[in-house]
């Protein structure tokens, strides 16, 4: 599909660097050269799970509260449908070719250089990577949230209501950014399974509390809050409602991303049996487990608190006991999001690593590991260049979201930049490829209906979430942002 060789060369940039100087196919090897893979639909599930139950649940309750009754948990189903829909067909590309002995994609960015190449392996890298750096920011400002939220709690309760327990939420982002450093670490996926697995019972953990506080306050106050239509015209001005609806959208979307990483995922899956039919069945897996939790997350925290449903669901309940379940709830925030921020970062950090080491081969900075040893344990291999880049890639997420603390605008405005190219756009196009699928029939234009209309959905709320942002800048001061 390359037209002349200078797209040649920058695709080639795209492309992981491995040894497959092994022996494919033994007892040992995959049909690459690549020792074993181990991933099974239950290690793949954790993965997904950690990556989609993440800070976006949070959020959902404020988003119902400004679609209403009607459109809100319709609004959730649609979005869980279309990204069970094109997970699927992303899947299927995994292996460019045969299902079986096909070609390997090992990441997005390969796979939209096998099968579409030209202009679009830029985009994509450009948008993949772009989201995943904006989900770093997310995650930082979401954890240090809930980190002020035990404290506050807890002052509170201390004070009997009488302290209003005012704090910076800086000394907190930087608290969270030290643990990534230390965890960025990490080499790649496959050594993060552990970490995915206990992230993935702290999101359930946190998102069973927030179901159950949400039912608590239901029945407390002894009706159901909320309208058919969300907030009213009054409550807030004909532009606010436009402007939220819009963001609404955006923060749905980013509750149920995870696409950008998939591909990165189903290349940790053993085979047999195919790793498509792993992924799909751990896709199905995620998605119907996530969609009841944010259904009854959103749905309920929306009954309770009906129209002043706050932003950070947990975090406005941090004033009201019982305070010791609430602080358990958002450490257990922290918890998963610590795992889920090295999920969403191996790619991005994989791809700068593959690159630097094809552009400087023969420097010991970028290739060499140093083993550290541990007491009781294998020695830890350090590399120079993991150590430098990631830890300055942590540092400068965390400068950014000192900047920009701003929750749910941001969440909105990550889940709309992803959400079209990412979660429709790519997987469709690249579905057309390795289906040939013949233009004009029944199922290419509805596959174009499909991504045309996600891609109207993307641009709605990437501009609700721009006005969200502006109107906080209005009255905000850089690093001083205080809860």
């Amino acid at each position: 599909m390359m037209e002349n060789s200078g797209s040649r060369t920058y695709e080639q940039a795209f492309d992981v660097s491995y040894d497959t100087t092994q022996p494919a196919g033994s007892k040992f090897f995959d049909d690459d050269g690549h020792p074993k893979r181990t991933g099974t639909l239950w290690t793949a599930s954790a993965h997904i799970i950690t990556a989609v139950i993440g800070s976006g649940v949070l959020s959902l309750a404020w988003a119902i509260a400004q679609l209403g009754w009607v459109a809100g948990p319709a609004v959730m189903i649609v979005f869980s449908g279309v990204t069970y829909y094109t997970s699927i067909l992303l899947s299927a590309c995994y292996r460019t070719g045969d299902q079986v002995t096909g070609k390997r994609n090992y990441t997005y960015t390969q796979a939209v250089s096998s099968y579409l190449g030209g202009a679009n392996v830029k985009f994509c890298a450009w948008v993949q990577y772009l989201n995943l750096f904006g989900v770093a920011i997310g995650y930082t400002i979401a954890a240090s949230i809930s980190m002020m939220a035990v404290k506050r709690s807890n002052c509170y309760h201390s004070s009997g209501g009488k302290d209003p327990c005012k704090m910076n939420s800086n000394v907190y982002m930087i608290s969270f950014a030290i643990a990534e450093i230390v965890l960025s670490q990490i080499p790649d996926f496959n050594d993060l399974w552990w970490l995915s697995i206990l992230a993935a019972v702290m999101s359930f953990t946190y998102s069973i509390i927030g179901l159950g506080l949400g039912i608590a306050k239901t029945i407390g106050n002894g009706v159901v809050k909320g309208s058919l239509t969300g907030v009213t015209i009054g409550t807030v001005t004909a532009t606010q409602k436009i402007w939220r609806t819009f963001q609404a959208l955006g923060n749905i979307a980013f509750a149920y991303s995870y696409s950008m990483i998939l591909i990165e995922i189903q290349d940790t899956v053993k085979s047999p049996p195919q790793e498509s039919k792993t992924m799909s069945k751990a896709t199905l897996v995620s998605v119907l487990v996530t969609s009841i939790f944010y259904v009854l997350c959103g749905g309920f925290g929306y009954a309770g608190f009906g129209d002043a449903s706050p932003g950070n669901l947990l975090t406005g309940f941090g004033f009201f006991n019982p305070y010791w379940l609430l602080d358990i709830a958002n450490v257990a925030i922290v918890v998963h999001l610590v795992g889920a921020y090295q999920v969403y970062c191996q790619p991005l950090f994989q791809f700068i690593e593959n690159n630097a080491s094809k552009k400087f081969p023969e420097s010991d900075f970028m290739s060499k590991e140093f083993e550290v040893p541990f007491p009781g344990c294998k020695p830890f291999k350090l590399n120079l260049f993991r150590l430098v880049w990631r830890t300055m890639f942590v540092i400068f997420c965390t400068v950014m979201a000192m900047l920009l603390p701003f929750f749910n605008d941001i969440v909105g405005l990550i889940g709309a930049i992803g959400f079209w190219p990412l979660t429709v756009y790519f997987p469709v196009e690249m579905y057309i490829v390795q289906t040939k699928m013949p233009k004009w029939s029944k199922k290419w234009i509805w596959l174009q209906i499909l991504s045309g209309s996600c891609c109207i959905i993307t641009v709605i709320a990437a501009v609700g979430s721009i006005a969200g942002i502006v109107d906080d800048l209005k009255v905000y001061k850089p690093f001083q942002t205080s809860y």
